[in-house]
Formats: C-alpha cells, sequence, structure tokens
C-alpha cells in the first residue's frame, strides 16, 4: 500500500508510526518544515505544500488526512474523487452537514473511508466490546463516560479554540470519541439531551460538555467531556443487568490501560471480579490501520466509518443548537 498524508503535525506523525509495511510516498503540510521532517524518516518520501498534488498522484493508494478540522473533509473528498482509499482523522467534519459530500461520494466510489476512531481499537475496549457482544453483562441499562484533559499555556489561542477552524470545542474534540464508542455498544440514540459550557478558557468554544442520550430501547449514556480535568482522565463504563464493564486509562498521561469487569452473583452482594491489564504502547493506532488495510483488500466493513461519523456529528450539532458558551 503506497500511502500519502496530509497534515504533518502530532496526529500526522502518529500516523506514519502505524503503517505496518506500507510505504509513505508523499508527505504534505501548509509548513513546508513539517512535511520534510516527516519526509527525512521515510526513504524517496516527497515534501510539499501542495496536497492537491500528492491526492492526484498515480503511486498513491491511500490517503491519510491529519489537517486541521477545516480540511478534513475538503482533503478527503477530493481524494476520494482520485479513487484513492482514505484514513481522515475524527471528526471527519465541522459539522454533519459539511460530511454530506463526502459521504454521498464515497458511496459512488469503489473506495474504503475510515475515520480516526481509533479508541475503537484499544485493547480494553476491543476486549469489553467482545464481552459484550458475548451478552456477559445482559442487556444494556446504561453508560457513563468521562473523558478530559487540563488544556496547556496558550490553549485559548490554539487552532481548536477558533470555531471557524475546529467547529466546536471540546465535545467536538475528545467528546466526539465518547459519542462513537457509546454508539459501538448501545446502537443509534433518539434523544439527545446537552449542555456545551464554557468555564474556565477565555475562547469563543466550550470547555466542557455534558450529555443524556437515550436510545429507542431506554438504554442512556450519560457523558462529559472536558478540558478542565486538569489531570487527563479517561473512563468508560458499561451498566448492564448482570454485570458491569470498567474501562480506565488508555496509556501514557491517561494511565494505564485496564478492563474491570464486575459480574453479579446469583445472591447480589459485592460482585465477582476479573481485571486485565495492557501495559506498554498504545497499539490503537497501528491496529487501526491495519484493519482499513484488511478492509481493502479483503472487502469486510469498516469499523467506524463515514456513516459512524454522520451519527456522531448529529449529536455534535444537536448539543451545539442550544449551547450556552
Amino acid at each position: 500500500m503506497r500511502v500519502a498524508i496530509v497534515g504533518c503535525g502530532l496526529v500526522g506523525n502518529k500516523r506514519a508510526r502505524a503503517l505496518d509495511d506500507s510505504r509513505l510516498v508523499a508527505a504534505a503540510d501548509v509548513d513546508l518544515a513539517r512535511a520534510q521532517a516527516l519526509a527525512s524518516l521515510h526513504p524517496g518520501c516527497l515534501a510539499t505544500r501542495d496536497w492537491e498534488s500528492v491526492v492526484a498522484r498515480d503511486d498513491v493508494d491511500l490517503v491519510v488526512v491529519a489537517t486541521t478540522n477545516d480540511a478534513l473533509a475538503p482533503v478527503a473528498l477530493a481524494a476520494v474523487e482520485r479513487g484513492k482509499h482514505v484514513l481522515v482523522e475524527k471528526p471527519a467534519a465541522r459539522s454533519a452537514a459539511e460530511l454530506q459530500r463526502l459521504l454521498a461520494a464515497s458511496r459512488r466510489a469503489a473506495v474504503r473511508v475510515k475515520v480516526g476512531f481509533n479508541h475503537r481499537f484499544h485493547p480494553a475496549l476491543l476486549k469489553a466490546k467482545a464481552l459484550f457482544d458475548e451478552g456477559a453483562v445482559g442487556s444494556l441499562m446504561y453508560i457513563r463516560g468521562r473523558y478530559g484533559h487540563g488544556g496547556r499555556l496558550g490553549y485559548e489561542r490554539e487552532w481548536r479554540a477558533d470555531p471557524a477552524v475546529a467547529g466546536g470545542g471540546e465535545l467536538i474534540d475528545q467528546g466526539v470519541h465518547l459519542v462513537d464508542l457509546s454508539r459501538w455498544f448501545a446502537g443509534d440514540f433518539a434523544e439527545v439531551e446537552g449542555l456545551a459550557a464554557t468555564f474556565f478558557w477565555k475562547m469563543p468554544v466550550e470547555d466542557n460538555a455534558f450529555l443524556r442520550l437515550r436510545t429507542p430501547r431506554g438504554a442512556v449514556a450519560w457523558l462529559h467531556a472536558s478540558c478542565t480535568e486538569w489531570k487527563n482522565l479517561f473512563c468508560f463504563e458499561v451498566f448492564g443487568e448482570k454485570g458491569k464493564l470498567q474501562v480506565d486509562g488508555l496509556g501514557g498521561s491517561y494511565g494505564a490501560e485496564r478492563l474491570t469487569f464486575h459480574r453479579m452473583r446469583p445472591e447480589m452482594g459485592p460482585p465477582d471480579t476479573t481485571t486485565w491489564d495492557f501495559p506498554g504502547e498504545d497499539p490503537s493506532w497501528s491496529d487501526e490501520y491495519r484493519h482499513l488495510v484488511s478492509c481493502i483488500r479483503g472487502g469486510g466493513p469498516v469499523s467506524g466509518g463515514l456513516e459512524d461519523a454522520m451519527a456522531a456529528l448529529d449529536i455534535v450539532g444537536r448539543v451545539y443548537a442550544g449551547k450556552d458558551t
């Protein structure tokens, strides 16, 4: 698989390190020095500012789009229209409406488009989903998810704080992962209530978002995404009638990744508890990329595709429609 990367910042470099046995042939960025730095690690790789020429190259099979949010959909659309497979970073667009053309084009083209919902490929979450699908916790009652960080000096002046570039704040940034994971376990949500509010950072987008989502069958997801968490945090809990699955940490600054399964006993009382720890490097970036390549070669369904991004962005947009910043 011959790959081009558009957007050579932190995430673009992570994607480059996760290419497995694929070959990076081109790197594009508005900052040529960043493209050159990434290209220098891959012999024969072209560095350029001109992303349009990159997605048009005949020797490119797959384009990784890791730009700011305002450029995600336009670059991905150009790649799809050129017949390229695409891995586009979440949230894939600034709004569901902006994603419409890309979704329509992908359905017409004989290409695969994967959205960067790499949290689906964290080992603790994969294990939790397998247990859930086996019926280990019984019928779903509710989900509780928290995801947050504390920002950094100058955070309010970064592109993520500019609604014209980012499309929103913490909800469309980390919060969209919580929404996607909740849909992965619970399915579609019929009711959406939420609050997007700015408590601390002096910026025109939200630094906290609180959501209550409800499926047609009555299962609920309570979600909180925050960039005033101060200590990086990830906690995702799935409550069923027979037990609970709890994922803590994502590795690195979020703490060691762990899955805890609390299994209800027939007599109730303290549950039987089983814990799985997943130390070491975060494998989700590589595993997500391998999944996409396997779908391209084998024709299987993509986990975390444009339809999932559209559904997540629809929820985000409904919260933003009533937000108070």
